[in-house]
């Protein structure tokens, strides 16, 4: 699975080059990602920072080098949507299938419920079997798609939504305000 013993702990600064070059294939070489310039590892840092002041960001630290990271984000700006968030997975290339996405989103949940988080969304651009069984397995389930929303690399492309509960009881009111 590993090649150490993997730790999982909330992301810092120094750690926005690692999750950059992670994250720069995902944009350059293929529709996963909607963008279409690599951010920075500075522009990463101020994503980190951002994430981990309302929500969380971790990463997956194999034999002392980051190799994937999972974060949650606002899901919409509208007040009612405040116990939700949209969240996102990335791994280096070859820690697919290694229990790696599961290790960092089970992290993330457990983080983003602490903070009042009920609700984790998923978008997916498709087709992409190996993020909606990753999805899928994590218990999402699907809510909808967005047919040809996105316009990348000379093709349209669907985006499948997917939502979690992350709750911790079923209760018929809200929490306090997420913190």
């Amino acid at each position: 699975m590993f090649d150490g013993a993997p730790t999982i702990r909330d992301a810092a600064a120094r750690d926005a080059e690692a999750c950059a070059a992670i994250y720069a294939p995902y944009v350059l070489d293929t529709a996963v990602s909607f963008e279409v310039e690599p951010p920075s590892p500075a522009e990463m840092a101020e994503r980190i920072a951002a994430a981990q002041s309302r929500h969380a960001w971790v990463v997956l630290s194999d034999a002392g080098r980051v190799v994937g990271y999972a974060y949650g984000g606002p899901f919409k700006s509208r007040a009612a949507y405040r116990w939700s968030c949209e969240v996102s997975v990335y791994l280096a290339r070859g820690r697919r299938r290694t229990g790696a996405g599961r290790a960092l989103y089970s992290a993330l949940f457990d983080r983003l419920a602490a903070r009042g988080y009920r609700t984790a969304v998923a978008g997916m651009t498709l087709p992409n079997d190996a993020s909606v069984g990753l999805h899928r397995a994590m218990g999402f389930e699907p809510v909808g798609t967005y047919r040809r929303i996105g316009w990348k690399h000379d093709a349209w492309h669907d985006v499948a939504w997917m939502q979690h509960s992350i709750a911790r009881s079923d209760e018929q009111h809200p929490p306090a305000e997420p913190r």
